[in-house]
């Protein structure tokens, strides 16, 4: 399981590094990867430290970018 998390950590690396910042949405779409892999990708991004995240003021989307 944990190959398979880093693998889509890189396909969400690559897609942040290529478009930059985006809301969570694009990123699934653009990533083609389920809800639950994209959270997980994003999981083991953000405990290496590349990732910053920021919440529109309506708490209605998350926006992810490469530190």
């Amino acid at each position: 399981m944990e190959e398979i998390i880093g693998m889509n950590a890189g396909k969400v690396w690559t897609q942040l590094d290529i478009a930059g910042r985006q809301n969570v949405k694009d990123l699934k779409k653009a990533t083609k990867l389920r809800e639950k892999d994209l959270y997980a990708a994003l999981g083991w991004l953000a405990r290496e430290g590349k990732l910053c995240f920021e919440e529109e003021e309506n708490g209605k989307e998350l926006f992810v970018s490469l530190k």
